[in-house]
């Protein structure tokens, strides 16, 4: 079987519902591409195997591996759990860009999110880690704490899947990131990994969003944040040259305008916030990811992976 590594090519797949086999495909297709890469270390990793610490029990090394590697791993059991990871997913109006009415398959922001949300489960459980969930627009939705059993993980899949049909997500649905920030840094009581999926779409002053996410590293939580785009449309304005009408998916508020006569200066503005975003983040020590929708996906493996490492 030819294994996914792009998440556009999920069209290839006619049920949609079994959200964890798509998961499945995806990472498995991410593992192979790392047994042809330089990135050895992290298929080892995910293999459940981890570096050999001078002095322990030897009792557990895979020597199979050794002789094959020359370098001395440990396995490690089902019941090992190395690290909680709390995955929070903006499902705002905001999160339908681009929006098709009707079309239900359509790679959007939102549809991004959730299979990244999925397959990041999926690596998960086969590292023996906990996951936990929370969906939010202008108030919590969903929200499950990090557990490892195959129901708890299914009733993750379950709540991801959900918002793939179009009836679930409907418009005009604002978002209170920094309301909600607030009480998953209150809520979630055990040091964890907080993986934020999010447009970065808020009415509320900048400070308070930066607030909301100190108030996460406050609490002892690593955080890595994937600003969810469409860049060359929402960052670029790379439209046709002639008038288009734009639609806020939160408010219904509509303006006329040809986009090539400002694209310059919106360009710039959005330059200067993305930056300012990550510098912000940066001084918190957050992680900010640039997550296109338009691009291969597998950063947002290899950004959990090299976070997890850090922190094993």
């Amino acid at each position: 079987m030819e294994y996914i590594t792009n998440l556009h090519n999920l069209e290839e797949f006619q049920d949609f519902d079994n959200l964890e086999l798509i998961a499945r495909e995806v990472v498995e297709g991410f593992i192979t591409g790392l047994h042809r890469s330089p990135f050895h270390g992290f298929s080892v990793e995910f293999s459940e195997h981890r570096q050999y610490n001078e002095g322990e029990s030897t009792k557990n090394i895979d020597w199979k591996l050794y002789g094959r590697t020359e370098r001395l791993y440990v396995k490690q059991f089902e019941e090992e759990t190395n690290l909680r990871c709390h995955l929070v997913v903006d499902t705002s109006s905001s999160m339908l860009f681009p929006y098709n009415k009707g079309k239900s398959l359509q790679m959007n922001k939102l549809t991004f999110s959730v299979y990244c949300c999925a397959a990041l489960i999926y690596m998960m459980r086969r590292q023996r880690d906990a996951s936990g969930l929370t969906l939010f627009s202008d108030k919590i939705d969903f929200h499950q704490n990090a557990r490892l059993s195959s129901v708890h993980l299914d009733l993750l899949y379950s709540n991801l899947g959900s918002l793939l049909k179009p009836e679930s997500t409907g418009l005009k649905r604002t978002t209170d990131a920094v309301g909600v920030l607030h009480q998953i840094a209150e809520n979630i009581h055990k040091r964890s990994l907080v993986v934020i999926f999010s447009d970065m779409i808020e009415s509320a002053e900048p400070d308070a969003m930066y607030s909301a996410l100190q108030h996460l590293r406050y609490n002892k939580h690593e955080v890595i944040l994937f600003h969810v785009t469409d860049k060359g449309h929402e960052e670029e304005l790379v439209y046709s040259n002639r008038p288009h009408k734009f639609i806020d998916l939160e408010t219904g508020e509509m303006i006329r305008v040809k986009p090539q006569e400002f694209r310059q200066q919106y360009a710039k503005l959005m330059k200067e916030y993305v930056e300012d975003l990550k510098l912000k983040c940066g001084q918190y020590n957050i992680d900010v990811v640039e997550a296109d929708i338009n691009e291969d996906f597998r950063h947002v493996l290899f950004s959990y992976l090299i976070k997890r490492g850090k922190l094993a």
